[in-house]
């Protein structure tokens, strides 16, 4: 789920749980926040591995079954549950007030879309967006699929946004700055391609709480932000527009949507700073081995 930045109010984020002697933890002052980095140890990356994965399995269930007629009302009712037959809780249930599951966000919406009794149709392309809590752990990635036939257009903004987010993964290493990947995502799909890189949502750290500190923007300069140690965990997350980066909040308050009406794509992934590559805890591989296997969704971005 997807933090607002930049405008509004902003929360002074405290630990909800007592730190452990040996967790590293880092204070620095950015927009009028008071940030506070948690630096987790390698057990705690396994447990998170754990969480991340789950999310991962639970959108490959999505992906096996996918198709046009299909409500996302549906797909939040199958997410809650394998969520729960795994022992574990959505993260994003009444988070907030959020009154579901996932969000799901269909072609001009970005994030935080409601899911619905509408059905999908040929020619969507929907974003599933979902975590879980699994031993006191948070996993949080999205991923966004095509039914059907779509523009050449629509299939390259799926394409380029994918590959900004490994491009922005690729910058996620010990002493690299948040503005690295911030800068990488900007600078592939808005600055190559020209697509509209949504300024008021983010990335965010990740750990015992859904959003934990820093933020990452997909936009930014190189060497600016936080210098990033060992073990920070962050869900990088591009939100990218085939259109401007301009977006509204519809009257619900939570589904956030482009102002021109053109489509919008979200990927997320979970990643653990390391030195020389970053870990990505999250497994895009067995969504798509089940997107491909699905012949309601189309990968021919793939090619």
């Amino acid at each position: 789920m997807v933090p607002w930045t930049m405008v509004g109010k902003y929360d002074i984020c405290k630990p909800v749980f007592p730190l452990k002697a040996e967790r590293q933890v880092c204070f620095f002052i950015m927009s009028r926040r008071i940030n506070m980095i948690i630096y987790k140890t390698e057990a705690e990356i396994a447990l998170m591995k754990e969480a991340a994965l789950l999310v991962s399995k639970t959108l490959t269930e999505v992906a096996k079954v996918l198709k046009p007629g299909m409500t996302t009302m549906q797909i939040d009712k199958l997410c809650g549950d394998f969520v729960k037959d795994h022992k574990a809780v959505p993260s994003f249930y009444n988070y907030r007030g959020y009154p579901h599951n996932v969000c799901t966000s269909v072609n001009d919406v970005v994030v935080h879309g409601f899911p619905n009794d509408t059905a999908l149709q040929e020619g969507d392309i929907i974003t599933v967006d979902m975590g879980v809590i699994l031993n006191g752990w948070h996993g949080d990635h999205a991923y966004t699929f095509i039914l059907g036939e779509v523009d050449a257009a629509v299939m390259q903004l799926i394409k380029v946004t994918k590959e900004s987010l490994y491009k922005g993964i690729e910058k996620a290493t010990v002493n690299n700055r948040v503005g690295d990947i911030s800068f990488a995502i900007q600078e592939h799909a808005e600055k190559k391609y020209g697509y509209g890189v949504v300024r008021e949502l983010v990335g965010h750290g990740l750990g015992r709480s859904l959003h934990e500190d820093p933020q990452v923007p997909n936009y930014g300069k190189r060497g600016n932000g936080p210098k990033m140690k060992e073990n920070l965990v962050l869900a990088i997350e591009p939100m990218i527009n085939l259109g401007t980066k301009d977006v509204y909040t519809d009257d619900d308050g939570w589904t956030i949507r482009t102002q021109d009406g053109k489509v919008s794509c979200h990927f997320e992934h979970d990643v653990c700073v390391k030195r020389g590559e970053a870990l990505i805890l999250s497994d895009y591989s067995i969504i798509e081995a089940a997107e491909k296997a699905n012949p309601n969704l189309n990968t021919g971005y793939y090619a």
